[in-house]
């Protein structure tokens, strides 16, 4: 992915459709890599270099608002109207005329397990079919069109205004106060038995299973006169929460399993040369800039000293700002796979980061993913 993609979010705003949030797609990746077999797993790491499928989990939406990816806003959703029977359901979704999340799985599944296609091309697939398999199973993503999904349907949760949709996303899943980590610790003990029956059942099935559930939400909560939300609901539906993420991931890494088992994975391309230093400032001969001064360094190899200001974590990279708060800041820092874990708490410390320095939106910043390139003082 072209680092012009890494910091879009910054300027993204928000959009109908973006099933789970963070943690909830997170947690359907990591369960996914908890089941993967040992060569889909090398496959999963050869593509993604350094990262997991916990970490592109969120990708799909990180980059919708960008003008590449602008077409990709109706695969994460498939409109249906209520009350449908099960043949009238299976002919609506196999002969749907528009683009939708059941039609998009099954292409990025193509093209990921095409030989002939690029390596860009499967790592883009992987990481949308990790995204579309989460938002399949996500039940208000499997609903009405004149609702947008729930999104106009205005909702009162722990004292605060959302909508249906957004309730499902993610404010459900933050009331249980859980990580991803801690989600999956608790809801991944599927038996064989289960994995096998999930695994096996066709696409249709997972796409049945949420439109018979988003029925149900529908209902509940038409029937509410005021539309408050409080602790029994969320007692009552936190099973759905937790069938729909584990099954997610079962099946997420079923798919994998199957498409790796048959089809080879192209080597990553030669790493390329270090970089020459431009100076003898170090004993790493990276040379030591001013933070004032990074912009008139771009493309080059640095050692930059800061104090961090803010930082804000997006699924599957960490936005540090060095120098000031957003959108001031002096330098972007931007955290990725192994240094993303290793450092989540940088606020107010003063750091070093090493690595080149790069535009984005003629904002410096740099892409660090070795915990290696930061210390902290």
């Amino acid at each position: 992915m072209k680092r012009n993609f890494l910091v879009i979010v910054l300027i993204s705003i928000a959009v109908f459709f973006v099933a789970w949030g963070p943690v909830g797609h997170r947690a359907v990746g990591l369960i996914a890599m908890r089941h993967l077999t040992p060569k889909a797993a090398a496959a999963v790491k050869s593509l993604l270099t350094g990262e997991t499928l916990e970490d592109v989990a969120n990708w799909a939406d990180e980059v919708r608002n960008d003008a590449a990816y602008k077409q990709t806003g109706p695969w994460h959703y498939i409109n249906l109207p209520l009350g449908l029977s099960r043949k009238d359901f299976d002919n609506a979704v196999e002969h749907m005329d528009k683009e939708n999340v059941y039609e998009a799985l099954q292409q990025q599944e193509q093209i990921l397990s095409n030989k002939n296609a690029s390596r860009d091309e499967r790592i883009n697939a992987l990481k949308f079919i990790v995204h579309f398999t989460g938002d399949l199973h996500q039940p208000m993503h499997v609903s009405r069109e004149e609702d947008k999904g729930g999104n106009t349907i205005q909702v009162n949760y722990d004292g605060k205004g959302t909508n249906l949709h957004a309730l499902w996303d993610s404010r459900l899943i933050e009331h249980s106060g859980l990580s991803e980590d801690q989600l999956v610790a608790k809801i991944d003990h599927a038996s064989t038995a289960e994995i096998n029956q999930w695994q096996k059942a066709p696409l249709l099935d997972w796409v049945w299973e949420s439109y018979q559930a988003s029925s149900v939400l529908y209902r509940e909560i038409e029937q509410q006169k005021n539309r408050t939300i409080n602790d029994s609901y969320y007692t009552a539906h936190w099973p759905i929460i937790e069938d729909r993420l584990e099954k997610a991931g079962i099946r997420l890494a079923g798919i994998l399993n199957s498409i790796f088992e048959k089809t080879s994975v192209p080597s990553a391309p030669a790493a390329a040369a270090p970089a020459k230093p431009v100076a003898s400032g170090s004993a790493t001969g990276i040379k030591k800039i001013a933070l004032a001064d990074v912009a008139a360094h771009v493309n080059e190899q640095a050692a930059v000293t800061g104090q961090v200001y803010t930082s804000k974590d997006m699924g599957s990279m960490t936005l540090v700002n060095l120098g000031a708060p957003y959108p001031n800041q002096l330098l972007t820092v931007v955290l990725r796979g192994a240094a993303k874990k290793a450092f989540t708490d940088l606020d107010g410390k003063k750091i070093t980061v090493k690595g080149e320095i790069v535009l984005y939106k003629e904002k410096p910043e740099i892409v660090v993913t070795d915990a290696g390139q930061i210390t902290v003082e």
